[in-house]
């Protein structure tokens, strides 16, 4: 079998929409890393990252040493993952969350691009190196966002303002009517909880046959968390992340019966023995970007179905590559059985070549060719580094780009 030869690194930026959320406001370009790992025979195995400099830093330190290794040696990968970031302080990914061990964060583009290329030498689909699809298509769900028309300065862009119930209303019956979701998320903790409860009742109205969402980000304390579940009991699936911390979850949990999500409290597996102690979260949102890619993502999945948790995904700004990787993990693991989220919507530039991750009825349809099925357009790829180069952005920072258009903004965590 073929060893690593080399690896390319290609930081890129994308435009993003003005989405607001609990500490401000998505700035007008996304970042991500593009991972291309080269094989000896020629093969070519993708992966997709965070982008800032720190985490660029040390996607660089590790992919020195990566040649010559074995492209089916992914616990090999890991220890040189681990040995190389040893000294490593704390890596802050995704705007929100600070995850103390950097080293699933880094593992996972790797391990993305290797079960690529494992993919593409066996000529079987990821899915069948994860144990077999159990499902043909993945659902995902419509990921709403409080929205301003445009940056400030810039065009008004497709989607327009989204700043009510009746903006959101229209927002999810564009996003609906375009993918065909049945399922659909709120992003919260912009306005206060009355403003917010209002909109999932309209969408509850508007759409009385899709699941419903909401996520605040924490911007809740647990008292306000278990008044707005009791007002929201039969309408919503799960309420994602109402309060922060693992103590605070397990109060909220104790005081209602809508099922609690997290992708905040619980985002390590060192957080998943005093969650289940506390029975504080009831469904957990994998994300293989830092629980260290896609086997490591099914590990937390043989976990959450021990201790009898649902499983769901969460979604960061993200292009193709990153959704061929969900989607193929989230096929091949029975328990993720609620609609994924996913920002693929949101997003007007990729750089994998159209044709293959297509939304109908709001599912996409799990590719059968050999590794993740996806071909970079390297003309795409391009671009958007220079978009990188010339953008100026190095790292994600709402609350940043937020004061300098409301200088007395403050994030709205545990704000009610």
């Amino acid at each position: 079998m073929s060893k690593v030869s080399r690896i390319e690194l290609t930081p890129v930026a994308f435009a993003d929409p003005p989405l607001l959320n609990v500490v401000g406001v998505h700035e007008p370009f996304a970042l991500r890393t593009i991972v291309q790992v080269h094989t000896d025979n020629g093969n070519v195995g993708l992966g997709e990252t965070y982008a800032d400099d720190a985490h660029l830093a040390r996607l660089r330190a590790v992919a020195d040493v990566l040649p010559g290794l074995d492209v089916f040696d992914v616990n090999g990968l890991r220890r040189l993952v681990i040995d190389v970031l040893a000294k490593d302080g704390s890596a802050q990914v995704g705007g929100m969350l600070n995850l103390q061990d950097p080293a699933d964060v880094v593992l996972s583009p790797f391990e993305v691009a290797l079960l690529d290329i494992q993919g593409k030498e066996l000529g079987r689909p990821v899915a069948d190196l994860l144990g077999g699809a159990v499902r043909e298509s993945v659902p995902f769900s419509a990921y709403l966002f409080y929205k301003w028309a445009a940056h400030p300065g810039g065009a008004e862009d497709s989607w327009g303002a989204a700043l009510d119930p009746d903006g959101i209303v229209d927002q999810a019956r564009s996003m609906v009517d375009h993918y065909g979701f049945t399922a659909i998320k709120l992003k919260g903790g912009v306005f206060e909880p009355a403003a917010e409860v209002e909109a999932v009742r309209a969408l509850a109205a508007a759409f009385p046959e899709h699941k419903l969402r909401i996520d605040p980000n924490c911007a809740w304390t647990p008292l306000t968390s278990v008044r707005v579940a009791k007002e929201l009991t039969g309408v919503i699936e799960y309420l994602e992340d109402p309060t922060p911390g693992i103590a605070g979850m397990a109060e909220v949990a104790a005081q209602t019966e809508i099922p609690l999500a997290t992708n905040m409290c619980v985002i390590a597996f060192a957080h998943l023995k005093p969650s289940v102690l506390a029975d504080a979260v009831q469904v957990v949102l994998s994300d293989h970007h830092y629980w260290g890619g896609l086997r490591r993502s099914q590990l937390l999945a043989g976990i959450c179905d021990t201790f009898g948790m649902g499983l769901s995904m969460h979604s960061n700004s993200h292009l193709g590559i990153s959704l061929a990787a969900m989607t193929q993990l989230a096929a091949a693991t029975p328990n993720l059985t609620y609609a994924c989220d996913t920002h693929y919507p949101w997003k007007t530039e990729d750089l994998i070549k159209p044709g293959v991750l297509e939304f109908v009825d709001g599912s996409v349809r799990v590719p059968t060719t050999p590794g993740l099925g996806v071909e970079l357009d390297l003309d795409a790829l391009g671009r958007l580094h220079e978009q990188y180069l010339s953008s100026g952005i190095r790292k994600r920072d709402d609350t940043t780009y937020m004061r300098t258009i409301q200088p007395d903004f403050t994030p709205n965590t545990a704000r009610w």
